[in-house]
């Protein structure tokens, strides 16, 4: 078996970048060699929900076919995953139609790998549609919400 040196320096650049980017994991790869950083999150802290088994309520009305992906006030998906509306099961959701949000407001987590990861609002503004339901499964790029 051959020895794998640990980059302590890489690490902690790795480490730097999650904080500067707000990520909550990233993968470094080289050759045969992988390295792995993950830190906490908040919403980690407090969102831990349980598998639901009714079908979960619609928030907002279904999305019309041609999703606004291009519209300037897109809060799209970072990655695939589980999409929650609230910190907790039961609890109030972030956001509902119609309510003012600041920039770097949490607005929803999606949970990835057992991460749960909060998403903020990239402006400020007024929600205007959502197009997910709590505990809908969301894809990378999939436009979430509106906020004009």
């Amino acid at each position: 078996m051959a020895s794998f040196d640990i980059d302590g320096d890489l690490v902690r650049k790795l480490a730097d970048l999650l904080r500067e980017t707000g990520l909550s994991e990233i993968e470094f790869a080289e050759g045969e060699k992988r390295i792995r950083v993950t830190r906490p999150t908040a919403a980690q802290a407090v969102a831990v929900h349980a598998p639901v088994a009714a079908a979960p309520a619609p928030i907002a009305a279904a999305a019309p076919a041609g999703k606004p992906a291009s519209h300037p006030g897109a809060v799209t998906s970072p990655m695939v995953g589980t999409a929650y509306a609230a910190p907790e099961p039961g609890s109030a959701p972030f956001v509902r139609v119609g309510d003012t949000v600041k920039a770097g407001q949490t607005v929803l987590i999606i949970e990835a790998m057992k991460v749960m990861n909060p998403i903020k609002a990239p402006r400020g503004g007024t929600v205007s549609e959502i197009f997910i339901s709590d505990g809908q499964p969301v894809e990378f790029g999939e436009v979430l919400m509106i906020i004009e």
